[in-house]
């Protein structure tokens, strides 16, 4: 019953959200035509990027249907089409929010707010409203064996929508980056840059819809993981419990989500606003969750849960204090000397990262089990992201302002416009950095809670150190999250090389575009972005899921075993690196930007521009995607297992 008044309560505010950004303005005759150009650009993306993955999906479901029933199948199905629906809808919106937060932004940064963080706030509610219908149908028609296929479903989508996303947008940026502000001089969201479209689209296919279902699917995967542990240990109880926690988490966020509107209206600082919704839905989120606890006489499950969420506000603010602030005027100071300097210094600074973090998930989850066993480290995964509607809002809200400036700014708007757009823009970029660090903390506790459903389905008691397979299946794990990050980091690459020749052909074929007396030809931009994303995203995804099974086949259980420890292990401390270094190389960036040591256009300005260029990747391709590959294969692993063992 708790279940169903979140999720009623869910939709309702859902649809309430949808209303009132539909309800803005779009603004005059130019933002409303910039904004259905992106509009467009990102839907034709999105559609081709369908037209590539769904038969694989059908195969892979006609697969399950053949072997394991039409219960299995019909459940990954579920799981696909959800995460599917899950980053379009939100995605829809996104691009319908963008110039009516740029026209909102004329009646001040309160009107700008409100309709940027509704849009994302529609954005983290689709993702958790769908997951938990997802998971509350297959459940209860299917039965707990068919939640792990529901999980695979969500898992296998958002890795094509993460990569295929995350390769659109970097080569965008990129190009627009190399082209446009180092070698043109042009500024940001200049309507002169060919690539400006392209780059604008790529926000909302990557950070929006590509995130969405990548959160999506963590989602998914840490409930699942806490509903097969609980269900091993307390029987129906444990189900009852995690599902019981998740509402609260929702219901919780609903509460942050208009807190942060009843802010934006009574012109609150932005980062006040945010950070006091935040707040709120947390609080509210633990106190309903002692009450459950004291109430059902179990306060493990209390502690756990607040394990997971002091883990995840510490990892936030650890993630922030790298991406922000003095670290990244230090590291803006650093590229005075060069791109080089500026390189090798946000390069340890990730790498530096890694420690306190790292560390931080290392106790949670030792507590985690000591308190309440596997269970608990299932449970601390699920205390993490159960107020992710609130947390998606905070972040999905970033992209939809960077586009609202970038609509202010090809439009012509007045400066005060942009003022308030970036000002907006900027803290997206940290509640960004912080969304990704809090993401790596669940997908580790999230990871090890899948590797023990392995263990317990696959019958492996304990890891064998005598076997050689279980070192040769981890140093295969390990060696895979370098691997993938390299055909992601190549696949940005390559397109952007195919972009940047583009851009520079117009330049040159074009001389009035740097004049501003010919407009140049976005169209074939997006065609490129589009064209590079979905010819590349295809071999890392399938990797995920060949290789489990690959080993399985050859080596056996131990040797998954030690795959799923090796890319845990390696995989975590790769997306936090990534993750930092390529946030603060972006924040050092827009440091300069602001005025600090030269401003724009000047050689500091330039070895930012070069470092944010390297970071885009890391922090929105490879990096992100991590997180979605270690519990993919251990999902993967569960899956092949119930197969074989048919």
């Amino acid at each position: 019953m708790l279940l169903i008044i979140s999720l009623v309560v869910g939709f309702a505010t859902l649809l309430y959200l949808t209303l009132t950004v539909l309800d803005k303005s779009p603004g005059n005759e130019k933002t409303e035509k910039l904004s259905h150009i992106i509009q467009r650009g990102a839907r034709s993306f999105l559609f081709q990027e369908y037209v590539v993955f769904f038969p694989i999906v059908l195969a892979l479901a006609l697969l399950f249907l053949l072997t394991t029933g039409y219960k299995s199948a019909i459940s990954f199905l579920i799981g696909s089409i959800f995460s599917v629906l899950s980053g379009f809808f939100g995605m829809t919106i996104a691009t319908k929010s963008n110039a009516r937060t740029a026209w909102g932004a004329m009646k001040g940064v309160g009107e700008a707010l409100d309709i940027a963080f509704s849009g994302g706030a529609v954005m983290g509610l689709t993702v958790s409203v769908l997951g938990l219908l997802g998971l509350f149908v297959v459940y209860n028609v299917f039965g707990l064996e068919a939640v792990s296929f529901y999980s695979l479903g969500a898992s296998f989508v958002a890795l094509f929508a993460r990569v295929g996303g995350g390769i659109y947008t970097k080569a965008a940026d990129v190009g627009a980056d190399i082209v446009g502000k180092v070698e043109a001089n042009l500024p940001e969201d200049d309507p002169r840059n060919p690539a400006v479209i392209a780059d604008n689209v790529g926000d909302n296919v990557g950070d929006v819809a590509g995130m969405g279902a990548d959160l999506y699917e963590s989602y998914v995967g840490s409930i699942f993981s806490g509903i097969a542990l609980g269900y091993a240990l307390l029987g129906q109880r444990g189900v009852v419990n995690t599902l019981s926690i998740v509402s609260f988490g929702l219901l919780a966020s609903i509460i942050g989500i208009v807190f942060v509107k009843v802010l934006s209206k009574l012109n609150t600082d932005p980062a006040v606003a945010l950070r006091s919704g935040t707040v709120v839905s947390s609080v509210v989120f633990l106190i309903l969750s002692f009450a459950y606890s004291f109430v059902e006489k179990d306060l493990k499950l209390f502690w756990t849960v607040l394990i997971g969420n002091i883990v995840g506000v510490l990892i936030g603010l650890i993630t922030e204090w790298y991406t922000s602030g003095r670290k990244v005027e230090k590291l803006a100071h650093s590229a005075a000397m060069g791109p080089a300097n500026v390189i090798i210094s946000g390069t340890a600074l990730g790498m530096e990262s890694t420690a306190m973090i790292t560390i931080l998930i290392a106790i949670g989850t030792l507590l985690s089990y000591k308190i309440n066993q596997l269970y608990g480290i299932a449970i601390a995964g699920v205390g993490m992201l159960a107020t992710l509607a609130m947390n998606l809002s905070v972040d999905a809200y970033g992209p939809i302002a960077d586009n609202a400036g970038g609509i202010a700014q090809m439009a012509g708007l007045e400066k005060h416009v942009r003022e308030i757009t970036d000002k907006l823009d900027a803290l997206g970029n940290t509640t960004a950095a912080m969304g990704k660090g809090f993401a790596i903390g669940s997908a580790a506790l999230t990871a090890i809670a899948l590797f023990a459903n392995f263990g317990a389905t696959a019958h492996v008691e304990q890891v064998l150190l005598r076997d050689p397979s279980t070192f040769i299946g981890a140093l295969i794990g390990s060696m895979l999250t370098f691997y993938f990050s390299a055909l992601t980091m190549n696949a940005v690459g390559d397109a952007a090389n195919d972009m940047v020749e583009e851009i520079r052909r117009q330049i040159r074929e074009i001389p009035g575009i740097l004049l501003g007396t010919a407009e140049p030809d976005y169209e074939s931009c997006i065609r490129i972005a589009t064209k590079g994303a979905l010819k590349r995203m295809v071999a890392p995804a399938l990797l995920a899921i060949i290789s489990p099974i690959v080993l399985m086949k050859l080596l056996g259980v131990q040797a998954v075993a030690g795959l799923l420890i090796g890319s845990t292990v390696s995989g975590v401390a790769l997306a936090i690196f990534m993750a930092n270094s390529g946030g603060a190389w972006d924040n050092a960036k827009k440091y300069v930007e602001e005025g600090h040591l030269g401003g724009k256009g000047s050689f500091t300005h330039k070895a930012t521009v070069v470092g944010d260029t390297v970071g885009d990747p890391f922090k929105d391709t490879a990096g992100p995607s991590l997180n979605i590959l270690i519990k993919l294969m251990a999902i993967t692993a569960i899956v092949f297992y119930q197969l074989a063992g048919r």
